[in-house]
């Protein structure tokens, strides 16, 4: 059972467990608590590609305890020596407020990132299709004190519009809330609650839709010179993901 879930019937606050949209004109149009037994096909495709230091397996995509986990292995795959996991929403979205709340794994070697671009249902990383990618949480594990929020825009050309590092507790240590909201004028991205970059959005010209991904992979950003394997498998792990509407 859920933390939250377990304070809330005790009566006790949940202050920080879970940040609210920054209107109140926002309302919850879709989401997963990942409260089943396993992913729900109807709302998930895979994330399949290879990519850096991992091939990314539906095989290490897991539900329990009430979250999703992500098994980022030791596991040669094609010509890569790791796994890696990621899933990508069904259902393409564009304006409102995006949320989720997770944590990372706690040792050097994995990118896991919440974000948001247009996918083609490779299971790939492909852009051909996508104006933007909104980059909420973008943390490499060698360092789980900060972690980037960044903006990109892909069509007509690539264009690195704005990112920002953002310094925090330790995010392999416990759950942590991110969000977006993005409208046809900013971009806002948001830690437990509070604003930490605001982009405009007119720089990225006409705006795509956009899916949802939760990923981890093997990777040498953020300077990473090898996998720590000393603790593999570990996990990154999601406790829910919200798409809010304005009414």
């Amino acid at each position: 059972m859920k933390l939250s879930w377990i304070l809330a019937a005790l009566g006790l606050a949940t202050a920080g467990l879970h940040a609210k949209p920054p209107d109140k004109a926002y309302v919850l149009a879709w989401a997963d608590e990942f409260d089943q037994s396993r992913l729900d096909p109807a709302r998930w495709d895979y994330r399949t590609d290879s990519k850096h230091w991992s091939t990314q397996l539906p095989a290490n995509v897991s539900v329990r305890d009430g979250c999703l986990w992500l098994a980022l292995k030791k596991q040669k795959s094609g010509d890569k020596e790791y796994t890696g996991a990621g899933v990508i929403s069904k259902r393409a979205f564009k304006y409102g407020y995006y949320e989720a709340r997770f944590k990372v794994p706690p040792t050097a070697g994995w990118h896991t990132s919440f974000w948001m671009m247009k996918h083609n249902r490779s299971g790939s990383t492909d852009t051909s299709e996508s104006v933007q990618e909104l980059d909420v949480c973008e943390n490499d594990s060698i360092n789980p004190r900060r972690y980037g929020a960044n903006t990109h825009r892909w069509l007509p050309t690539h264009v690195g519009v704005s990112g920002k590092a953002v310094t925090t507790p330790d995010l392999s240590a416990d759950f942590h809330v991110w969000g977006c909201e993005f409208t046809a004028e900013k971009i806002v991205y948001y830690f437990e609650g509070k604003p930490v970059l605001t982009v405009e959005a007119t720089k990225l010209g006409e705006h795509s839709d956009q899916h949802i991904w939760l990923t981890s992979i093997a990777s040498h950003l953020g300077k990473t010179q090898t996998v720590d394997e000393s603790r593999l498998p570990v996990y990154a792990v999601f406790e829910y993901v919200r798409f809010y509407e304005r009414k």
